[in-house]
């Protein structure tokens, strides 16, 4: 696990390929996104780490629900009994109500690819005994309930990795957390930098790459991504550049 401050009250924290976001502004945390199953251990501890307990957790905040994102939240509503919000038509499949993730033949057939035997292994010791995890107590927030949280956060629907797939910008630090929707790195990337994910991982990869426009706020100039390296450079500009390289 590391910890990174990327601004005056955002850590990202980095754990089994993939991040977290713990969200302090002294009246609680806002953690965003709870990495695989084998994290949440990790997750409570960096919640200690920075200072806070389980305790002082307002809400999860879930860009999307697959296994990596949504690990620690049944160890968190146990301990806490926390407030998991979603996009809107995430609900559903938060709730396992359909399913729109990696199949397990998609993921053996990564097997033959640059790192990915590495990655399916680590993957498959993340997820081991947890393949039908779901979030019963997932819900839609509404952008009232999302500006009262600690840090104070803007849904942005950027459906394509899943149909419901919702990145948060938290508008007082200029910080946006994107998810799966942008990325910096990932096992299965052959560079690292701003770009989309392989897409084995996107359910709609034209939905993927028309929604990362959705992402160019001209406020926002620090970049939390769901994996790689946390970016601080202006959004648009940067994003323009993605897309001048994909087009």
């Amino acid at each position: 696990m590391k910890i990174e401050q990327v601004s005056d009250s955002v850590h990202m924290v980095s754990g089994t390929n993939v991040n977290w976001a713990l969200v302090s502004d002294g009246s609680g945390v806002t953690v965003i996104d709870a990495g695989y199953p084998a994290d949440a251990a990790a997750v409570v501890e960096s919640v200690r780490q920075i200072g806070h307990t389980v305790g002082d957790i307002a809400a999860v905040l879930v860009t999307h629900a697959h296994l990596d994102h949504i690990g620690a939240i049944p160890t968190l509503v146990e301990q806490a009994g926390v407030a998991v919000y979603t996009g809107e038509h995430e609900v559903a499949h938060a709730k396992r109500e359909y399913l729109q993730q990696i199949t397990a033949a998609q993921m053996l057939r990564q097997l033959t690819t640059p790192g990915g035997a590495r990655w399916v292994t680590q993957t498959a010791r993340a997820v081991i005994g947890h393949i039908g995890m779901r979030v019963p107590t997932a819900q839609a927030a509404d952008q009232t309930v999302l500006a009262a949280l600690p840090g104070g956060f803007v849904a942005i629907s950027t459906p394509g990795h899943t149909d419901g797939h919702t990145a948060y910008f938290m508008p007082s630090e200029g910080v946006l957390f994107s998810g799966d929707a942008l990325v910096t790195g990932h096992p299965l990337l052959p560079r690292t930098g701003p770009q989309l994910l392989p897409k084995v991982f996107n359910h709609n990869q034209t939905g993927t790459k028309t929604s990362v426009h959705a992402l160019a706020i001209e406020e926002a100039h620090v970049l939390v991504p769901g994996h790689g390296t946390a970016v601080h450079e202006h959004l648009p500009t940067l994003i323009g550049e993605l897309s001048y390289r994909q087009d």
